[in-house]
């Protein structure tokens, strides 16, 4: 596995390209990530090199790879996740300027707010078990940012190490009604210029969005951290990617009963 010189030195050079917008490439050979583990060791020092840098502190994470044909393109064998920081976060709309991102993607999400500490060293959450520690669920904006050009030969090692193409986030008014609702059921759709350009269920998500949120609670139990009170989770987007490719645009995402979001772009 890497060593912390070698991840610290790796979070460095992907911070400094998020920074001067540049193209997250090539790796020095001594701090490449090469699996999964060096992925994860570079993606918690980069967090710490954000945080230091004026990003605020982690809030959240985000699930991603939560289907077969994601899992296929990336090529690993399970989801994967990546940190949130606070100045990437927003409530019920936000503007981005044409400049912010390389070359941002709108995905449509369930989120759920964390109401209490996951249980250290537990790796055996479900669906059920999870839901216990669940508060409040929400409509969510998820801004990904292809930082790699041809991200299909970037590797999932180096997607995982930048937080998983993760940019930003929207999320919308927290529902604790939750549990009335059906959330494989919900239909999400995203609208770009008045426009529908994609719908899916909530179902798409590993069969349903919580299975997501458990399988972040496990993965991050075998890696020695868990999931706090108060922190958020994006569970996985159900509706293909939309990139943005021109400006300005509008960008609403509507998620049955947990209501709507929005972003503006340029």
């Amino acid at each position: 596995m890497i060593d912390a010189v070698a991840a610290q030195r790796a979070a460095g050079l992907i911070g400094e390209a998020r920074e001067k917008k540049r193209t997250v490439g090539t790796f020095p050979t001594h701090c490449e990530p090469h699996n999964e583990a060096d992925g994860y060791a570079i993606q918690s020092a980069l967090n710490g090199w954000l945080a230091q840098t004026g990003s605020g502190s982690l809030v959240g994470y985000k699930v991603g790879c939560t289907t077969p044909v994601m899992q296929d393109i990336v090529g690993v064998s399970n989801p994967a996740y990546g940190g949130i920081m606070t100045t990437g976060t927003h409530r019920g709309s936000a503007e981005f300027a044409a400049g912010k991102f390389q070359n941002p993607g709108i995905e449509c999400e369930v989120a759920v707010r964390i109401s209490t500490d996951t249980e250290a060293g537990c790796t055996d959450y479900d669906r059920s078990r999870i839901a216990s520690h669940i508060d409040a669920c929400m409509a969510a904006i998820e801004i990904v940012d292809n930082r790699y050009g041809d991200f299909k030969t970037a590797g999932a090692p180096l997607m995982i190490a930048d937080n998983f193409f993760h940019a930003a986030c929207v999320l919308g008014p927290e529902i604790e009604e939750w549990k009335d609702l059906d959330l494989a059921a919900l239909e999400g759709c995203t609208i770009i210029d008045g426009e529908t350009v994609g719908t899916g269920l909530g179902a798409a998500v590993m069969g349903h969005p919580l299975e997501a949120v458990a399988w972040l609670a496990n993965a991050l139990a075998e890696r020695g951290g868990n999931l706090t009170a108060g922190q958020f989770v994006l569970s996985g987007s159900f509706v293909a990617v939309h990139w943005i490719d021109a400006y300005p645009t509008e960008v609403i995402v509507r998620i049955g009963e947990l209501g709507t979001v929005s972003a503006r772009f340029g």
